[in-house]
């Protein structure tokens, strides 16, 4: 902990906040697809019936498999409801404990076993659940690590992960850098990398002022990262806790901050106009987003891991933007979400 204490702000006014999770209503548009090539249903290919012969510890067939997700960002909850919908197509009995808790209370349950598996990212793994004291900025080369470790310690597999990264970054708003627009700053405009923020912070520290989630500010590899590897801490009365939701929003509005913590693959970034400052000297590692499963549920369900693969390798960078927008902007329930893409790519009917 940094021994900050901040307000945690559940709104503004002024502000029209975005219903992270709201009714379901009908979406338009196309969410891109990824680089999965197009077969049979689920239902049709893969098999995660429960088998009989298989038997828990304390006696009876396995039952059922409970999928958990974090509860504070649109796209851990559609991941979890993808994962549940492709796993109930395919013979499972599936247990829904989506948006169960932060970051350390569903790891915790997946190590206890009150999940069997949830999605989670590899830069996550390195720096907050293994503490890894060296990080490969490279991609692959860190879910290598982070598989290889994790499953000699813990027993945890981490299947192939998504083609995406959804690092942190910190944003500014478009209009502070447009001559024509009434929020126009010409020290704000001349902020387009961390470098020329910690610069900011320096020399300007009113106009330094930044909005978090509620992970950023305790995070080893989030605000921590980025006052450690380019020199400098912003003023304490500078940051200002937000709901994640609301964050893009404050930022974008420009009363409470200037800057704002957010997630690469965010649906906010692009509706509102927001600018991620180059990260120039390497703060945040990459964070592929992969499932976390125990190795023992991964051998009761063989068709578990193939199935997976398969979702994996539809979704990128460009179909989770879209898919985070359908929730985010749009105001669609992320079950809806998940269930519209898991139809259009023809995996489920």
């Amino acid at each position: 902990m940094r021994g900050r204490v901040h307000r945690f702000i559940a709104g503004m006014g002024g502000i029209a906040l975005a219903a992270t999770f709201g009714v379901a209503c009908s979406g338009s548009g196309e969410t891109g697809s990824g680089s999965g090539e197009t077969g049979g249903s689920i239902a049709d290919d893969y098999d995660l019936k429960p088998d009989s012969t298989m038997q828990q510890a304390g006696g009876g067939p396995v039952a059922q498999i409970s999928v958990g997700s974090k509860n504070f960002f649109a796209e851990q909850e559609i991941l979890g409801h993808i994962t549940v919908e492709a796993l109930s197509a395919a013979g499972a009995e599936v247990e829904d404990k989506t948006g169960l808790g932060d970051t350390e209370t569903v790891r915790a349950s997946l190590l206890s076993g009150g999940i069997d598996l949830y999605w989670e990212y590899t830069a996550t793994g390195a720096t907050i659940h293994l503490a890894l004291p060296d990080v490969p900025n490279d991609p692959q080369a860190l879910y290598e690590t982070v598989a290889k470790t994790d499953r000699k310690e813990n027993g945890i597999e981490w299947l192939d992960p998504i083609s995406a990264d959804n690092s942190y970054a910190i944003a500014v708003r478009e209009e502070v850098s447009d001559p024509s627009s009434d929020q126009y700053d010409k020290d704000l405009a001349n902020v387009q990398s961390i470098s020329d923020l910690a610069r900011l912070v320096k020399q300007q520290p009113q106009k330094a002022t930044i909005c978090v989630g509620p992970e950023f500010e305790q995070r080893a590899d989030a605000l921590h990262a980025v006052e450690s590897t380019y020199g400098f801490r912003f003023p304490e009365e500078n940051v200002l806790g937000y709901p994640v939701s609301t964050v893009y929003r404050a930022v974008d509005n420009g009363k409470e901050c200037n800057f704002g913590s957010v997630f690469r693959t965010s649906g906010y970034l692009s509706a509102l106009g927001l600018t991620m400052l180059d990260d120039d000297r390497g703060a945040f590692p990459p964070y592929s987003p992969s499932l976390t499963v125990r190795s023992d549920v991964l051998e009761n369900y063989p068709d578990l891991e193939p199935l997976i693969d398969d979702i994996a390798s539809r979704l990128d960078d460009k179909t989770l933007r879209a898919l985070n927008k359908k929730v985010e902007v749009d105001h669609e329930a992320p079950q809806a979400v998940a269930s519209e893409w898991l139809e259009s790519e023809g995996l489920v009917e």
